[in-house]
């Protein structure tokens, strides 16, 4: 009797025992799932602490635009008083050529009349030659005479001639003087002005390449600022992925304190009705009753989808996400590392669930293209699934997703190159770039 009526309380008081174990798993288990949680917020305060940094750095940019924008300002102010100054003295220049023309007219005049000269000169020298060379002389002058009248006349005749050829002489001394002297004054005002000009045109060139050089810099900054803008939306991109992964594993916490609470009334319902059967000393079928466990059934992918048929649904904690070949491994890849492996097929072929979870993010992505991001909770380990580039989704922030279960199409999305699902898991949180907790997917699904 004694044994008939221990069994039964044995075997309760395991069940209850396992149930206690099972609380106390659970609670466990919320307490991960609260220092993931605060994995995240500490990584999201990182995040808003970049981004601050880099808006800081942006505003430090926009200040070195502005200052160099107005340097360029006064830049350009002192090209066009140089251009100005340039045109004026191209003026000059154009006049003072204007006026060597002139001169050389002028010039031409005066060799002309210095060569009249010459010839005149030289027919009166060789009529000096002819009369014995030297000075007139006024004896002959006089003796030739036929009458005092023709004397006079001879004398005035003569005196004429050399007061001509000595006007002549002068005048030639004052035009050859005059042409030099203009010819100097010309030459001179003109090297000024072509002095004067090129000084112009250096410091022309100068501000020219001074504002090459910083149009140049302010072209550099404008890089350095979109860089930064972009460097910044990621950010602005990472809070938002952080912020709805911290939701679903308040989610998921919320679930495993809510299954640990049940948990624990079963528990203390098991023990209360172990203690019962034992003050009744029954010998009922309790034990087998209280022996039933729950067995994991696995859920159906059935259901409406397009594209093809779903991947078959693979036994394991993950399966395969969509049918394809491999067309990119995980790891090192020439551009960079590769946080994940790609699966290539048609555009619209079916992507599932690789496992139960719950969405926390889907969105279109810069990067990512269309995206999905699910958090999972399995065996006490928390993991993220990431599906990018598909061509469209069917599932939306917060949902719950069972393992095979369409979420989405392939397609080619983002920065892609062909139609493929590029496939990503963490073990734990998902991370930014570089995705230093990103795992080899095919260390948890059998591609």
């Amino acid at each position: 009797m004694k044994k008939r009526s221990i069994l039964p309380a044995a075997v309760v008081f395991t069940l209850s025992l396992g149930g206690m174990l099972g609380y106390q798993s659970n609670a466990a288990a919320a307490g991960d799932l609260q220092q993931k949680k605060s994995e995240i917020e500490s990584k999201l305060s990182n995040v808003e602490s970049e981004m601050n940094k880099k808006e800081n750095q942006i505003s430090d940019i926009q200040d070195k635009q502005a200052s160099l924008g107005g340097q360029l300002e006064a830049i350009e102010s002192k090209i066009q008083s140089a251009n100005k100054k340039i045109s004026e003295q191209e003026k000059n220049i154009s006049t003072t050529k204007d006026q060597i023309a002139d001169l050389k007219k002028n010039i031409a005049e005066i060799k002309k009349r210095i060569e009249d000269r010459n010839a005149i000169l030289k027919d009166r020298a060789r009529a000096m030659q002819k009369n014995g060379g030297g000075s007139v002389n006024y004896l002959d002058v006089f003796l030739e005479a036929k009458s005092v009248g023709d004397f006079i006349d001879r004398f005035s005749a003569v005196k004429t001639l050399v007061e001509a050829d000595r006007q002549i002489l002068e005048e030639q001394k004052k035009d050859e003087q005059d042409l030099k002297d203009k010819q100097a004054s010309v030459e001179k005002k003109l090297s000024d002005l072509e002095s004067m000009l090129s000084d112009l045109q250096s410091l022309k060139d100068s501000l020219k390449q001074d504002e090459s050089e910083k149009s140049a810099l302010i072209k550099k900054l404008e890089k350095q600022k979109d860089s930064l803008k972009e460097e910044k939306m990621s950010l602005s991109e990472q809070k938002s992925i952080l912020a709805d992964q911290k939701a679903s594993i308040e989610k998921a916490i919320a679930f495993a304190k809510k299954q640990a609470e049940e948990e624990r009334k079963a528990a203390a319902k098991a023990d209360a009705a172990a203690k019962a059967q034992t003050n009744a000393g029954s010998t009922g079928s309790a034990g087998s009753n209280a022996g039933t466990t729950r067995s994991a059934s696995v859920k159906s992918s059935s259901g409406s989808h397009s594209g093809g048929s779903l991947p078959q649904v693979s036994s394991g904690s993950f399966t395969r996400p969509a049918s394809g070949y491999i067309s990119s491994e995980f790891g090192g890849r020439s551009g960079g590392f590769h946080p994940g492996i790609d699966i290539a097929n048609s555009i619209g072929t079916p992507v599932v669930a690789a496992a139960d979870g719950v969405v926390f993010r889907a969105y279109h992505s810069s990067s990512y293209g269309n995206c999905v991001m699910i958090t999972h909770y399995i065996n006490g380990k928390l993991y993220t699934t990431v599906y990018a580039h598909l061509s469209s989704y069917s599932v939306s922030t917060g949902q719950h997703v069972s393992k095979g279960q369409q979420i989405g199409a392939m397609g080619n999305t983002g920065e892609s190159t062909g139609p493929h699902l590029h496939f990503e898991i963490y073990n734990g949180r998902w991370t930014p770039p570089p995705h230093a907790g990103a795992q080899n997917p095919r260390n948890y699904v059998n591609f």
